[in-house]
């Protein structure tokens, strides 16, 4: 039997106020969540800075300016290349090349579950 679109039928008589309020507390808490998350990782950069700043502080150096502290994409880059080249150093050289064998298996009447049945089909009938 095929089913469409159109044999679909879609019942509201388990809709109610409290399933409603439960779908639409569920939708605040989720997209509330990710704006909390956007505006962490949004502003994370400057508290790093003020950080950084405040250690300078503390220690009584002169604070770099702002392009000294900040990391470009091609240093960022280049750093990543060398961890990922550095950690791939003390594994073995595979040939990434997976092989499955069959193992064959003797036939052994333990195992087998003809003889663990309590009745024979043929008496069933």
């Amino acid at each position: 039997m095929i089913f469409t679109l159109a044999d679909i039928q879609i019942s509201t008589e388990n809709i109610n106020q409290h399933s409603i309020l439960i779908a639409a507390v569920g939708y605040i808490i989720v997209f509330s969540a990710l704006v909390a998350l956007y505006f962490v990782f949004h502003n994370l950069p400057k508290i790093i800075h003020l950080k950084i700043r405040k250690r300078f502080r503390e220690e009584g150096k002169e604070m770099p300016d702002e392009a000294s502290l900040s990391v470009s994409g091609e240093v960022s880059a280049a750093i990543t290349m060398a961890l990922y080249l550095h950690m791939n150093d003390f594994h073995d050289n595979e040939s990434n090349m997976i092989t499955i064998k069959r193992a064959s298996k003797n036939y052994s009447p333990w195992s087998s579950k003809i003889y663990s049945m309590r009745t024979r089909p043929s008496d069933l009938h």
